[in-house]
């Protein structure tokens, strides 16, 4: 329950791509007791530090998760108090047809497409945010050029342990590294521990790029949700839900790193963790930033198995999330 209602309290809280501040200090204030030290960068960037022991062999191992979201930038208000609105990240338009809305000052909407628009023919441009205004000097009194909105928050328990909403991604992988610094605050460690929770993933994998160079680790690990190949009609693929921890070997911009691949599969079958290989045929994550920041780093991903990714109804297994907090943590403690 302490986990479920963790990522329901991070969904619930809006934060779109470049307006992280809100989430920002929720994390903040949830990371603080498993920390030494806790700082925001330049970009905007999370960064909480657990330092250890300080020897001879001493790592700085980064443990990442991204804490912004998709969303719409409002670029014009029709005369009819209609607000045409860009796409911010990788908007899928049938899943954000004919769904609610609100912005980051909290004026609610629904996205609509045109009327006669068909789905086949969904374009960015034909999308437009209705607020219920009944003109251009009325929506304007609630939003400006530049507001932000998002689709409308929500989580809810299924049977057994799936919950569906929305953002999964990345909330629950930011719930991930909040588990593994709970699990770890009382860990002496030889290694400095950075937490980091990101910005600007879905446009770019910006923020851990930056975070990274300024942290240079030498092993970095990051958690987000992957796809599935369990649902109807899908291309097949080893992930699914309620199969464990998925542990990444390869998506569209990484292959991670053959050692830390293989130390994650040891772990988890030594200390019993649930786990499933990924390779994702398409995509992204901030893996492979960290991967190229700076002199580099050792880099690998434990992703949380997620259906309907990037729509108001995604979905995922509380025992898969609570694998990835025990594999990360199993893991951090052998190295």
């Amino acid at each position: 329950m302490k986990l479920y209602n963790t990522i329901k309290d991070l969904c619930l809280c809006p934060s779109v791509s470049g307006r992280e501040e809100k989430i920002r200090d929720m994390l903040r204030e949830l990371i603080k007791p498993f920390c030494d030290e806790c700082a925001t960068d330049n970009l905007g960037n999370l960064i909480a530090v657990k330092k250890g022991r300080g020897t001879e062999n001493s790592k700085r191992i980064m443990l990442c998760a991204h804490m912004d979201e998709i969303g719409f930038l409002v670029n014009f208000i029709e005369d009819s108090g209609m607000l045409r609105v860009a796409p911010v990240g990788g908007i899928s338009l049938p899943a954000a047809a004919f769904t609610r809305v609100v912005s980051e000052k909290g004026v609610k909407g629904a996205i609509v497409p045109e009327d006669k628009v068909k789905a086949a023919d969904y374009k960015a441009q034909a999308f437009y945010i209705d607020i219920g205004a009944k003109d251009k000097k009325q929506a304007e009194t609630k939003v400006a050029i530049g507001d932000f909105f998002v689709a409308a928050p929500s989580l809810e328990k299924l049977m057994g342990n799936r919950i569906c909403g929305r953002p999964l991604d990345d909330r629950v992988g930011c719930a991930v590294v909040l588990g593994i610094a709970e699990a770890l605050a009382d860990v002496q460690l030889d290694h400095d521990i950075y937490y980091v929770f990101s910005v600007q993933e879905e446009v770019g994998c910006r923020g851990s790029q930056t975070a990274a160079f300024r942290v240079q680790p030498d092993i970095a690990l990051c958690f987000d949700v992957t796809a599935t190949g369990d649902t109807l009609g899908a291309s097949p693929m080893a992930c699914g839900l309620g199969g464990g921890a998925a542990i990444k070997i390869k998506d569209s911009s990484v292959i991670c790193d053959e050692e830390i691949t293989k130390a994650l599969c040891r772990a988890a079958k030594e200390n019993k963790i649930k786990h499933q290989k990924e390779v994702l045929l398409f995509g992204g994550t901030d893996t492979s930033s960290m991967q190229l920041a700076g002199a580099g780093a050792a880099a690998g991903a434990i992703s949380i198995p997620t259906r309907y990714i990037h729509s108001g109804v995604e979905m995922c297994d509380l025992g898969d999330v609570q694998c990835c907090i025990d594999l990360g943590a199993e893991f951090i403690k052998s190295i």
